[in-house]
Parts: structure tokens; sequence; C-alpha cells
């Protein structure tokens, strides 16, 4: 071979061309991008010179187990050990995905069930405020909660719920999601009546009523039409009787409205 032969084949467009030796990462980068199993994490990390050792989660193929080495300088090992064991659990654990916080932003009925198993009993009206949807369509207020003069004569009596102005023939609306539990005549004044429980001590009542559109046992959404108002029972004219009941003890509407 002649001296002129052996510079053409180093001379690439008239230029003598170097070969530049890799050093050990950039060995194992292109080591790795040949094999197809490096992440692009590991490869940026192994390219940038960040890590001395990077680790593949394969346990077979040309790198498994092998390792390259620079003449005594530093060295990158590549190990298929390093694979991340399987997360297990318990076939009887319980896993929830629910998040409640978010959800009951939009589901009053979902928040209305916490407060009364958070609170069991001893609910407050700051807590209780608005967790009640309104029974008619517009709430305005004839006779109140509490110890007043008897509208039918006599002493002075204490009225078990509210009374809201309404028409004869109103839509009279479930205050919340339940079961109805009473669909009938109330002997104590209440006329036609209509108890729907929501669960977890508290139930919901509504008087005086014309006619009933539910049956008892029949399940109702917030804001369902349950019956139509009047003025059966002890009552001197239209009107809804409302009452709000926890563990069998009735409380002011107007804390949960």
């Amino acid at each position: 071979m002649t001296a002129a032969a052996g510079t053409a084949r180093s001379v690439v467009g008239g230029a003598p061309r170097k070969s530049k030796r890799k050093g050990p990462l950039q060995q194992v980068a292109d080591l790795a991008a040949k094999s197809g199993i490096i992440h692009k994490g590991g490869l940026a990390l192994a390219a940038g010179g960040l890590a001395l050792t990077v680790a593949f989660p394969a346990t077979s193929g040309p790198l498994a187990g092998a390792g390259v080495k620079d003449q005594g300088q530093d060295t990158a090992s590549i190990s298929a050990s390093a694979a991340q064991a399987p997360v297990t659990a318990s076939a009887s654990a319980r896993i929830s995905f629910s998040r409640t916080s978010s959800a009951t932003i939009k589901d009053p009925d979902a928040r209305l069930k916490e407060l009364m198993i958070a609170q069991s009993g001893t609910v407050t009206p700051a807590a209780a405020k608005g967790t009640l949807g309104w029974p008619l369509a517009t709430l305005t207020q004839a006779s109140p909660f509490g110890w007043r003069i008897n509208p039918l004569g006599g002493p002075s009596d204490f009225h078990r719920g509210e009374d809201l102005v309404a028409q004869c023939g109103s839509s009279v609306m479930a205050a919340a999601a339940g079961k109805v539990v009473f669909v009938g005549w109330d002997n104590t004044g209440g006329g036609n009546r209509v108890v729907v429980d929501h669960g977890n001590g508290l139930e919901t009542t509504y008087n005086h009523l014309s006619s009933f559109s539910v049956q008892q046992g029949q399940t109702v959404q917030r804001g369902d039409q349950v019956a139509l108002s009047g003025t059966t029972g002890a009552s001197t004219g239209c009107h809804l009787h409302f009452e709000v009941m926890v563990n069998g003890q009735v409380v002011d509407p107007a804390g949960w409205l």
C-alpha cells in the first residue's frame, strides 16, 4: 500500500478526519440507545454526566449484566437487578379513590350525610345552615319555631316547626333525598302529613297538605314534589307547616334552610 493510498483513506471532503475517543458515559448512552431498553430520563442523565451508575429496568438484552470500562478511568455499570419490584396489596385491603371534599361541593345530600355522621345529634345551626333545600319555591315565614300565642285560641303553645306562606295547591318539595316513611292523617293537628327520613337520625315533615304526590316506602330526591299545600288539620288558612327532627327531637327549621 502506498503512502498516497493511506492518506486518501484518512481524508473526508478534502480535510483530515480525526478520530475522537468516546468516554465511558457516552459509550453507555450509545449502547443503551442501540438496545432500545433505556428510558429517556436515564439516557439524558447518563449523557449529561450526572451519574456514574445507570440502572435499566430490564432483565434481558445486550446490556443486562454488562459493564463498560475505560482503562482505569471512571466506570459506568449497568445492573438489571435494579428493576423495581411490583407494588402489591393484600386482597382484603380497602382502597378508595373518592374525593369527598370536592364532590360534596356539588352534592348537597353528600354534605348533609357527612354532617349528620360527624356531629351525630349535636348539629349546630352554623354547621347545618343551608344543608336542606327549600320545601317551597319561595320562602316567606308566617310563624316561627318556638313558643307563641296559640292562633286557635287558648294558652301559649310550643310551635314545633315553621309556618311558611303558601297558597293552597302549591307544590311542596322534599328538602333532601330520602325515603318516605309516612303518608296520611296526623291526629295531633298536622292534618294530611308526609314524613321523609333522610338517614342518620334526620327527618323532615310536611303538614296541612291538600293532597299527596308520593307513597309510603318511596325514595325521593331533593326537590321532588311530595304533596300540594293546603289547610287540613289544626290550621287557620292555607300554608305549609314544615318540621325538622334530629333523632326524634324537633329543631328550628330556620337553622337548616
